[in-house]
């Protein structure tokens, strides 16, 4: 089955890509970060540098890591969700639970043992970077050289692979469990049913991001910038809670629109309601990266916008170690918008590309290509704003407690035209994308889609 795992990477190449590149980013902002440990251990470096150095990997390089593990285990699960059938096929020929577990998580083990290796020279032009950003915002002396060492190359190979196969065996365990039956029929559906341990971890994510948010504007309220260590981590962990009930969600916010959508869209509007009903999971998945960018985005965004408020109501100027924050967050900000928003191209062209078939036979049951182009364009719609909300609320989790520590209201200082870039760059990223895969797809024949 191991033998087959490599044949089907060859054979299968697009069908992999989304994971690839989830893996590849991955493990290069696993290994940019990591390196600023090993600049940290080598000439020249006192102790102010060596902390900011640390720090820099720890805090940032940390939720990097959540951020990566999530973003790797979700392309996984999609990537074999879509293979339902030819599961099925392999369990109608003989193949076992443990034959198939084996080979989905060899494919995951091939790609990231390769993912790692080729994000080692863009990870040294990313880590060179960091550490120029550091020299030239005077947090490290200029005569600090960038190392690219052990640390780096073992945290990017170890995390990268781990993750992968982690998540390989849950989703193998997941879909291997699965009668030949129910395989065929989640091929045709692809509704997901949400496991306990799903519904578990979502609350333990929220139950967390909510005591932080209570620490936050209790026990750290008139500490100053201290309140940030508490409060920057709880939009985080609220956007994964909430992207873990992303199949519900899109569930119920399908079941509210169906009515609207359909009076004032018509064909097109009964088109994207039913698609949205069937592909519950392919959903999910896309609503996902829009959950974790704007949260993430609008609660650091305003988080430093109150800050800054704040020192400037108290008269003050920005040392050193308020710098060195600062930048911590522009950083979290920049790596996040792109995480993101790969994942989120690479989540919705694989999930597009897959439907191929259906858009076919939706053109044979009499749709134009232009319903169809509408229909994706509805569903984009649906995505975005159901995304920016969950995002929104996740963000509240840090902005509102912060805005009581620091400012005594719960009013997040800060443009709201910074807020309508985060959401219109969400939007144009999923329209974008969503339109030109689906313009793609229908260029194909009705017959050869079908028949593929």
């Amino acid at each position: 089955m191991i033998g087959l795992a490599f044949r089907s990477l060859r054979k299968r190449t697009g069908a992999f890509v989304a994971s690839f590149l989830s893996m590849f980013l991955g493990a290069t902002i696993l290994m940019a970060f990591a390196s600023m440990l090993d600049t940290a251990g080598g000439d020249h470096v006192n102790g102010t540098a060596e902390e900011t150095l640390v720090t820099m990997a720890s805090v940032v390089g940390g939720w990097g890591m959540l951020l990566v593990v999530f973003a790797v285990t979700s392309t996984l699960t999609l990537s074999v969700r879509q293979r339902a059938a030819e599961m099925a096929l392999l369990k109608s020929v003989g193949a076992t639970p443990a034959q198939l577990g084996r080979m989905i998580v060899g494919e995951a083990a091939g790609l990231a043992v390769v993912a790692a290796l080729l994000a080692i020279p863009p990870a040294v032009l990313v880590g060179r970077g960091l550490l120029g950003m550091l020299h030239g915002t005077d947090q490290v002396p200029a005569n600090v050289s960038y190392s690219f060492g052990p640390i780096a190359v073992a945290m990017g190979l170890g995390i990268t692979f781990v993750s992968a196969t982690a998540a390989a065996l849950i989703t193998a365990r997941r879909a291997t469990r699965v009668r030949v039956a129910e395989s065929l029929m989640a091929a045709a559906t692809d509704t997901v049913k949400m496991s306990k341990k799903r519904i578990v971890f979502a609350g333990l994510f929220l139950l967390l991001a909510l005591d932080l948010a209570v620490v936050t504007a209790t026990v750290m309220r008139d500490k100053g910038t201290d309140a940030m260590a508490t409060a920057g981590q709880a939009d985080i962990l609220a956007a994964i809670g909430l992207a873990l009930l992303a199949p519900a969600i899109m569930r119920r916010v399908t079941s509210l629109l169906a009515g609207p959508l359909r009076a004032l869209g018509g064909v097109t509007g009964d088109l994207a309601i039913t698609t949205m009903r069937r592909r519950t999971g392919a959903m999910a998945a896309a609503v996902t990266p829009i959950i974790l960018f704007t949260g993430t985005a609008v609660g650091t965004l305003f988080l430093q916008a109150t800050e800054n408020a704040a020192m400037d109501a108290a008269g003050l100027i920005k040392d050193n170690e308020q710098k060195n924050i600062e930048t911590l967050n522009l950083v979290v900000i920049g790596m996040v918008v792109l995480f993101t928003a790969i994942m989120l191209v690479n989540t919705l062209v694989a999930a597009t590309a897959h439907r191929r078939r259906e858009f076919g036979q939706t053109r044979l049951a009499g749709a134009t290509p232009g319903q169809v182009l509408a229909a994706v364009a509805l569903e984009s719609v649906v995505l975005t704003v159901t995304g920016v909300v969950c995002g929104t609320v996740a963000s509240a989790f840090t902005i509102v407690p912060f805005g009581i520590a620091r400012m005594d209201s719960a009013t997040p200082d800060g443009s709201v035209w910074t807020y309508l870039a985060v959401v219109a760059l969400a939007a144009v990223l999923t329209g974008a994308t969503a339109y030109s895969a689906t313009r793609r797809a229908v260029r194909t024949p009705a017959i050869e889609a079908v028949q593929a």
